[in-house]
């Protein structure tokens, strides 16, 4: 029988993982990558934040994350068995958007969406066809890996139920947070400090900045240097100003200031990340 050749090192495609986390696992901070995450929670239950949202996810529920958005994870109540599945536009049918609610636009936005208890077995099979391929080494595994990617995308139109960013279904607490969160997202340009950001919500510097490292995992001042630096980050690739025009645009005063925080984050100057990216 033959051996199927190799896989190309450049093939890409659709990558799957299965772990369990619990209470103890605590991720280094927010994050975002240039791919889509498709985040599924298969027992438990745990918190995800989104740039200015956050939702409780529990057993069955799917967060879709488009490239380059803010997020993060927490498992405050644990064991959590999860999947996530990082895929590229490329690995994306042509003619798929037309399937999804809001057709095109869905795949620019967080969307959520829950799979009925009776149809969970047949997404985290389809899941785990995934995983399996992810894990060959061969010409055929990254076309069936997107082909399965088709499938769990049409399933999920045909029988999940689709949730708007803030509802009931998966619930949305710690409204202050939330409010904290969007208030810098909002004006992230501006010279604001922890104590307007405070202010805004009711609370003193040091509680707020404390709870929101529980809720967010990183402190408020760091999460405003944050979204600073993530949106100068698109800057650089999208626009072609100077890059203390992009660091004075993101609220960063001192461009010295941005240029460190920048390497520090991204592992590049601001320059080089234009360079390369």
């Amino acid at each position: 029988m033959r051996k199927p050749a190799s896989r190309p090192a450049d093939a890409g495609g659709v990558h799957a993982e299965t772990r369990q986390r619990d209470p103890s696992f605590v991720m280094s901070g927010h994050h975002c990558h240039s791919c889509y995450e498709l985040f599924y929670v298969r027992s438990g239950e745990c918190r995800f934040l989104t740039d200015d949202r956050i939702h409780d996810l529990e057993a069955g529920d799917f967060i879709l994350i488009p490239p380059m958005t803010l997020h993060y994870t927490r498992y405050f109540t644990g064991p959590c068995v999860r999947t996530v599945v990082l895929f590229s536009g490329e690995d994306l049918a042509e003619g798929i958007g037309q399937y999804m609610p809001g057709e095109k636009r869905f795949f620019s936005e967080t969307n959520l969406f829950r799979v009925p208890e009776a149809n969970r077995e047949q997404a985290e099979d389809i899941l785990s066809r995934m995983e399996a391929e992810d894990g060959k080494d061969d010409v055929y595994s990254v076309p069936l890996s997107r082909c399965a990617l088709q499938e769990l995308l049409l399933f999920c139109c045909r029988t999940c139920d689709f949730l708007p960013p803030e509802t009931a279904g998966i619930r949305t607490e710690d409204r202050h947070i939330l409010n904290a969160a969007r208030f810098i997202s909002e004006r992230y340009m501006h010279p604001i400090t922890t104590g307007d950001v405070a202010r805004a919500v009711g609370f003193s510097p040091n509680y707020l900045s404390r709870r929101f490292r529980t809720s967010a995992g990183i402190g408020l001042h760091e999460y405003i240097v944050f979204v600073r630096l993530h949106h100068a980050a698109q800057q650089l690739i999208s626009t072609g100003d100077s890059i203390t025009e992009i660091a004075l645009r993101c609220g960063f005063s001192d461009s010295n200031y941005f240029k460190d925080s920048f390497k520090k984050k991204f592992g590049v100057t601001p320059r080089d990340y234009r360079r390369i990216t």
